[in-house]
């Protein structure tokens, strides 16, 4: 068995200009630094024993202000990245959102379906096991990730997630008691 703590990455700029970044790199805003250290702080003391952090620069950052001056491992990882919104990486976050119901199986233009995001995603946790077995580890990433652990570790159906509101909250725990199929 093994813990799953998810936590989204912390406030970037492109979030505060209301810009969906999808395979965009954005930094962490001045909020988004305080809040990194505030996940650090949160669950620092948590018995994490690995973090594994999307490589984009947003969640990368998140992670290393959050755990870069701890003995946790940070494991970046690419296929934790957010939707691949192709031409549309950058764009309007409202827009975003309103359009995700057409792109669950249908690709952004010159990107990638929810799809085929979330299983991206979700392969990552085909990887944890026998090494992390028993173990609490912590996953740092978008609304892609998040919604892959949802699907495959929740059972809620994509298209059920595509139009419901990503509320923020502190983290996300999960239980996953044997190597995904």
């Amino acid at each position: 068995m093994i813990q799953v703590v998810f936590e989204t990455h912390s406030i970037s700029e492109d979030n505060e200009r209301g810009a969906a970044s999808g395979w965009n790199h954005s930094r962490l805003s001045a909020r988004g630094r305080e809040l990194a250290h505030e996940l650090g702080r949160r669950r620092g003391r948590d018995d994490i024993a690995a973090v594994f952090s999307s490589d984009l620069r947003r969640a990368a950052q998140t992670a290393e202000v959050a755990f870069g001056q701890t003995a946790i491992p940070v494991l970046l990882d690419w296929r934790l990245r957010e939707c691949d919104y192709g031409d549309l990486n950058g764009g309007p976050a409202d827009r975003h959102q309103q359009d995700r119901p057409r792109f669950v199986d249908e690709p952004y233009p010159h990107g990638e379906s929810w799809r085929a995001a979330t299983a991206r995603a979700a392969a990552v946790l085909d990887d944890l096991f026998p090494r992390w077995d028993g173990r609490r580890v912590l996953i740092i990433g978008h609304v892609a990730t998040r919604w892959a652990l949802d699907q495959r570790l929740g059972d809620v159906p994509l298209e059920k997630l595509v139009i419901s509101d990503f509320a923020w909250q502190e983290g996300w725990e999960y239980t996953m008691t044997a190597a995904a199929p």
